[in-house]
């Protein structure tokens, strides 16, 4: 999953940022807010977090600007601002979630997962498919309740797979949403993954839809 984080001030924004890539998520950060728009409307994220304080152009501006250009990417407001006319001002301009500074970083992970996996219509933190369950929160896969070791980007195309379980997915749209936007993005690693998964999760769960990309599925379910 790919979180873009806008906030100016740099020590916040490189702290959210190694905890968010801590988390599992693939990370861009911006630190005003005509860069953060404009990386918000070019570039494919699963969730924002938008402060709304910010140079160049405020955080309200930005988001309703989004919202105009129908960008429908979750977005989390966090600010110092707790007046409660202000909350209102951004869930009117389209925002998600609201978090007040100072929080706590646990709170802000917890409440980026509500978004991602409401968006994708799931409603717990635990995503399954058949007997292969993804924990979102503790970034962890089990299988019948047996855990299986993967490595971050291993879960981050699992997870989002899961997120999208029965949807095609194409291997440009994995390339978006698994690696940041700093990283040397090759599609034939797509491949590599996948081929890594099967290994450890069983060769029947991730299929190959061919010119297509790839689909998560319960192999008993699509056997039955």
């Amino acid at each position: 999953m790919r979180v873009l984080v806008i906030e100016d001030d740099p020590d916040l924004n490189r702290q959210l940022s190694r905890a968010l890539g801590d988390a599992g998520y693939a990370v861009d950060s911006a630190t005003d807010g005509e860069e953060g728009h404009f990386l918000g409307e070019t570039e494919p994220y699963d969730v924002i977090v938008l402060d709304l304080g910010l140079p160049k152009l405020d955080g309200v501006t930005v988001l309703e600007r989004w919202r105009r250009d129908n960008n429908a990417t979750p977005v989390l407001i966090l600010t110092a601002r707790d007046r409660w006319s202000e909350k209102v001002a951004g869930f009117d301009a389209g925002a998600d979630d609201y978090l007040t500074k100072p929080f706590h970083t646990e709170e802000l992970l917890a409440r980026l997962r509500a978004l991602t996996r409401r968006a994708a219509g799931h409603a717990t933190s635990t995503i399954d498919c058949g007997n292969l369950s993804v924990d979102t929160r503790g970034a962890r896969v089990f299988i019948d309740g047996a855990p299986v070791k993967l490595t971050s980007h291993e879960f981050r195309m699992l997870s989002y797979l899961a997120h999208h379980q029965d949807r095609v997915i194409s291997r440009s749209e994995l390339v978006e949403h698994i690696y940041d936007q700093d990283f040397d993005r090759d599609s034939n690693t797509i491949e590599v993954f996948v081929g890594r998964l099967r290994k450890k999760i069983g060769s029947d769960r991730i299929e190959t839809v061919r010119g297509l990309g790839y689909r998560l599925t319960d192999p008993d379910a699509r056997s039955a």
